[in-house]
């Protein structure tokens, strides 16, 4: 799913995320450290609209997006 996506944004606290699959290139374990939780799962929520992928929550970003 992840690499079918043109952009990654990840909520990190209050921080936001943003990986380019182009530009930046991110390896799968890159990938993985900021879509998996500590428990092992995808964090939530994890949305997908168009080619952007969103992990975590972020209440600005998600509000744009979702508009």
């Amino acid at each position: 799913m992840a690499r079918k996506a043109t952009q990654i944004l990840a909520a990190k606290g209050k921080k936001l995320v943003q990986y380019s699959l182009k530009k930046d290139k991110p390896t799968d374990e890159d990938l993985i450290k900021i879509m998996i939780g500590p428990s092992g799962n995808l964090r939530a929520p994890t949305i997908r609209v168009g080619k952007k992928i969103f992990v975590g929550f972020h209440e600005e970003e998600l509000a744009t997006l979702l508009s």
